[in-house]
């Protein structure tokens, strides 16, 4: 049985540099290159909408970030979501890595199997504190913390209340509101 060659970070660069990956819409994870699920009007809303209320919670403390990649070992993921340290000057040569990385959130509709498995395994492996899912489908949020040896530790799901970042623990975030209940 032959084995799928991998890709580094830097020959998707490369690739990228080179125009071969224009007009696709991918992704590198885990070494692989994956095309993304097209948005439906549903997961585009809940997104744009969440950016612009944690940018209001979070203004001067951190950096929300709309659909932009991120670089981890292997993988260039594109969060829907990206909480990051500040200055932002810093990403104009490059996007944050795992050192920059508050939290970050998918937003599920179609992608729930991939975010629930292979960006949380990626997340995990990248030490990402806090990796959190807005599950269209069950109108719910799972929220995933403490990543040890590629998996996360603790899995909780909110349907109401108030929820907090480990690292901003007293700013008050609205379940409701990221779900789009409100």
């Amino acid at each position: 049985m032959k084995s799928l060659a991998k890709w580094t970070i830097e020959d998707y660069h490369q690739m990228i540099d080179a125009g071969i990956l224009d007009d696709r819409k991918v992704e590198l994870l885990a070494g692989e290159i994956i095309e993304m699920s097209p948005e439906k009007p549903i997961h585009y809303y809940t997104t744009e909408e969440n950016t612009e209320y944690l940018k209001q919670l979070l203004n001067n403390v951190a950096k929300v970030r709309f659909n932009g990649a991120i670089t981890l070992a292997d993988s260039e993921p594109e969060p829907d979501i990206a909480i990051v340290r500040l200055p932002t000057n810093k990403y104009k040569i490059h996007h944050p890595y795992p050192e920059d990385i508050f939290w970050v959130i998918e937003v599920a509709n179609t992608s729930l199997k991939k975010d629930l498995e292979l960006k949380q395994s990626i997340y995990a492996n990248a030490f990402l504190q806090e990796y959190w899912i807005i599950d269209l489908s069950q109108t719910k949020l799972i929220v995933f913390r403490e990543p040890n040896n590629g998996y996360y530790q603790s899995r909780k799901e909110y349907t109401e209340g108030e929820i907090s970042s480990l690292a901003f623990p007293k700013i008050k975030i609205s379940v409701q509101r990221l779900l789009g209940l409100n």
